[in-house]
Formats: C-alpha cells, structure tokens, sequence
C-alpha cells in the first residue's frame, strides 16, 4: 500500500483525499521557482498544496492556491492548516478561470503545474483525469487567466511535458508573454527531455537563461545539480 503523505524537512503532504500524489514534478517547480521578494503568489492548480508549502518555506509572500477540485481544496487545507506557513496561505475552491474573471488582485507570481495530457487515453477515475487531462484548463485558457492577473513586473512559471514546447512558444508570444528562465529536465544522462521548466515575463528585453537538468545518475542516485535544487526539502538529501 502507498504511504498515505510524504514528509519533508519543514512540512508533511498528505495525499491520501485526492487525485493527484505528491510527485517529482511539483517538487521540481516548488524548488525552481524564483520567488525572491515576491509579496503575493498565485498557486493555479494546488492539488495537496505542495507547491505553495515549498514557496512559502523560502517567501515571505501571502500566498492564494486554487483548485477546481474540492476534495484536492480540502486535502490543501489540512496540509496547510498542520504547516508553520497557515496565515501565509489561502485555499479556494474555483476555476482559474472564474477566478481571473472575478478577482481584482494581481500577483507577483503565478505558478502551475497544469493537467498535460491532451490526448492520451482516460482511465475509470474520473477525478484523476481532471487533475491529469486538461480537458477543463487547455494551457491557452491557462496563460490567458493568468495574464489577467499578472502583476506588469511579474512573473509566470510552469511545469510541462517538452512536447508542449512548440505550442507554449505559439500562446505566450500571442500574449506578450517572454521566456526568461527554461531548463530541459531530463531523466538520465542520454535520455530525452521529458518536461520543461519555464518562467515566463512582459520583458522582451531580458535574454533567457536556460540550463539541463538531470535527474538521476543511476536508479535512486540523484545527480549533483538535483541534489542542490531540492535539499531544502527533502528529508534525506
């Protein structure tokens, strides 16, 4: 049976009340994530509120997590109620989408690890596929409603497959949007890019800094550059 949470250095993830579990994607964007003076952070998509515990650990930032799943809102809350960070960090259940339209707030930062697969085949569970397909948040939906909610200094960032590489530039460039971080994850020396890191600015002029990740070595023998990214969190690194 699965561990019910997953611990780490400062906070324990429960992900036993919703779909998606604790996994190596979230950690990869918590931990990337530049939040350095940021004051407010838009969390689109929180599921356990894992990536808004990483970046309050390292912000002094008020921070909002979204999600349109209500069992993931409630899993989010209770992880963030047992944390150090629960007067830092709200939980609403809603749409990116509805929230763009009716909120007034901007943010400083807006991070996502959004549903990635548009067309691979859907499983029996219909809540895992909501929070694995993005059939109810296409990634164009996504950057329009947080574009609405931007900040004009801030900064977006994602998490998604390379695949997506081609038709993330397509979107961004129709809203003005400029890449000014990417870094290519990749599994093991020699294997394909598997997912893209990437930050996202109304700066045309600010050059991108892109970089390699790998993740592992050998099999549970994490590379150098992995080690450095996730040490403030994991218990064992």
């Amino acid at each position: 049976m699965a561990n019910p949470f997953f611990k780490f250095k400062n906070f324990t993830v429960w992900h036993d009340k919703c779909a998606m579990k604790v996994g190596t994607d979230g950690v990869l964007l918590g931990s990337w994530a530049s939040v350095d003076g940021c004051d407010s952070i838009l969390d689109v998509g929180t599921g356990t509120g894992l990536i808004s515990l990483m970046v309050a650990q390292r912000s002094e930032a008020d921070i909002h997590a979204i999600d349109i799943d209500e069992a993931a809102c409630l899993q989010a809350k209770d992880n963030i109620a047992d944390s150090a960070y629960r007067s830092r960090i709200q939980v609403t259940c809603t749409s990116v989408q509805e929230f763009a339209e009716k909120t007034d707030r901007t943010f400083s930062h807006i991070l996502s690890n959004p549903p990635y697969f548009p067309n691979s085949l859907k499983g029996p569970d219909k809540q895992r596929n909501a929070a694995r397909h993005n059939d109810t948040l296409p990634l164009e939906e996504l950057l329009a409603s947080c574009n609405k909610m931007l900040a004009p200094e801030g900064k977006i960032s994602l998490i998604l497959p390379e695949s997506l590489s081609d038709a993330l530039n397509e979107i961004t460039t129709s809203y003005r949007l400029y890449p000014t971080r990417r870094t290519l994850v990749i599994p093991t020396p020699g294997s394909a890019p598997k997912r893209i890191l990437v930050e996202l600015s109304r700066s045309q002029e600010t050059a991108c800094e892109t970089s390699q990740l790998i993740i592992e070595l050998a099999r549970h023998q994490y590379s150098a550059d992995y080690i450095q990214l996730t040490k403030e969190y994991y218990l064992n690194m």
